[in-house]
């Protein structure tokens, strides 16, 4: 495509959605992805490969805050990080988008109410077919509708551990997952959380949002498409667009979704004489308030009992979502891990194979999730080209209380052995936040609807413009974004003639 309308930097989440409510207004959209598309293999479904191999990963390193180098855990593929995502595609909760305290600070609140978003989280329910059944989530905010889809069933070791939390006073519910679960299985009998969608069984940025945006002729998809930098005119729109291979595209309107940090690097890589900071960084915001959710594994068993669970992450619970903290500060939430098997555990923590096949047979495996809050100064920046990214981890105290709570309540529950261990920082665990949303252009990066304060022509729809990181996975709220921004792009950018 040599005249595209629009460019879209980025498939994942926020580029997906927004290329499929784009697509049936008839514009060219082309939409640039620096990976390919993950090929079905042998290894797509091999535990080895994935974990202990690092088959997957990306060949990069970038620094810590200390200058140590690392390999981060993010992906480049078509789909995006959605490729091996947990397919969990559950809404903010209603008290989200207003200020929080919390045992380790407060959140600032967004510039928009989960009012504002709900209908796009139905569109983005709809988009991405998700599984999930209302009603027995205590945080669970207004729905309009019903999800069209039944939750994805309790496998039967599952739904022993439901029963038995009920017992002890909780309220364990479905997880919306975006997944078809006969066609996922088909394949392969494995997890699908951590594993990549190399078919339809998961419902991610390529297989749904993609998918619908290629039905139509005027989007083409362009693989092994690094973006290098962006380039601004005298008037402050983009004009143009570079690639790693040195070609240069023009376009009207340019969508930026290529995560939180690849974008936040894009953009202060993209400094110029006009914008010595960086592009869209007049208010000195891009890279900063870096957010990645505080998280830990919790594994729960009882010697005398087997779990032959073969994908387990069916169950949520939001008991400590909004309160249970020494002051009644939100904790967070927990929900099943996919099933972690011995070879997991043992390229996870070095323990002898017998003793993590074992342990990996009678486990129970949960994720327990805790908000991370903005801070100015945990942020993406450039050292010499490279990517620097100095996470100033917080609310820890709120995140370890979680995992008490948790621990003594597994154990109430008939587990008596429960062991944890929290994710490493070289585990994305949600990047977010670097470029974040506000109605005030000294202090943020984008207006309501995503749209650059400081370059008209520029969205950016992916995980950087949320103002907070809740303590929920975000792929539901960054489509849902995506899809309010490119509603918004048609009734303004979309309807001046051509």
């Amino acid at each position: 495509m040599s005249n595209p309308d629009i460019i879209i930097v980025g498939s994942g989440m926020g580029g997906a959605s927004v290329a499929a409510a784009l697509a049936q207004t008839g514009r060219n959209i082309l939409v640039l992805e620096r990976g390919e598309r993950i090929e079905p293999s042998a290894s797509d479904r091999d535990a080895e490969a994935i974990f202990t191999r690092g088959e997957f990963r990306p060949h990069e390193e970038w620094l810590d805050g200390n200058g140590k180098s690392f390999n981060p855990g993010n992906y480049y593929y078509v789909g995006g990080n959605s490729k091996f995502y947990g397919a969990v595609l559950i809404r903010y909760r209603k008290e989200d988008f207003s200020p929080i305290r919390h045992i380790g600070g407060q959140t600032p609140g967004w510039p928009i109410d989960y009012e504002d978003m709900e209908p796009y989280y139905c569109e983005a329910e709809e988009l991405y077919s998700v599984r999930g059944e209302l009603g027995g989530d205590p945080s669970e905010p207004h729905h309009s509708r019903e999800y069209n889809y039944a939750p994805v069933p309790h496998e039967q070791s599952v739904a022993e551990l439901a029963r038995r939390l009920s017992l002890v006073g909780m309220h364990p519910s479905a997880l919306p997952l975006g997944v078809n679960l006969n066609r996922w299985l088909a394949r392969a009998k494995t997890p699908w959380d951590a594993y990549p969608n190399t078919g339809d069984g998961k419902l991610d940025a390529e297989s749904a949002g993609l998918a619908k945006a290629l039905e139509y002729p005027n989007v083409k998809l362009k693989t092994n498409s690094q973006v290098t930098r962006l380039f601004s005119d005298e008037h402050g729109r983009i004009s143009s667009l570079v690639l790693a291979n040195g070609e240069m595209l023009k376009a009207d309107t340019f969508v930026l979704a290529a995560g939180a940090v690849q974008t936040a690097a894009l953009l202060l890589g993209s400094a110029n004489d006009r914008n010595p900071n960086g592009l869209a960084n007049g208010s000195d915001q891009v890279g900063r308030n870096f957010m990645n959710h505080n998280c830990s594994a919790v594994m729960a068993l009882h010697p005398l009992r087997l779990n032959p669970s073969v994908y387990q992450k069916t169950l949520m619970l939001n008991d400590f979502y909004l309160s249970g903290g020494p002051n009644g500060e939100p904790l967070g939430n927990v929900q099943m891990l996919g099933k972690i098997s011995g070879t997991i555990l043992k390229s996870a923590s070095g323990l002898p194979g017998f003793l993590c096949n074992w342990i990996a047979r009678r486990s129970l495996d949960i994720y327990a999730m805790s908000e991370d809050l903005p801070h100015p100064e945990s942020r993406v920046t450039l050292r010499n080209g490279q990517i620097v990214l100095d996470w100033k981890r917080s609310n820890w105290d709120a995140h370890l209380a979680l995992v008490r709570r948790l621990k003594s309540i597994l154990r109430k529950a008939g587990y008596p052995i429960v062991l944890s261990r929290p994710f490493d920082r070289s585990t994305p665990s949600h990047q977010c936040g670097t470029a974040r949303m506000g109605n005030d252009a000294s202090t943020s990066v984008v207006d309501t609807f995503c749209r650059s304060h400081d370059h008209p022509n520029l969205f950016i729809t992916d995980a950087s413009v949320l103002p907070t990181s809740a303590a929920v996975n975000p792929a539901l709220t960054i489509a849902a974004l995506a899809l309010r921004a490119a509603k918004h792009i048609r009734q303004t950018d979309l309807a001046k003639p051509q």
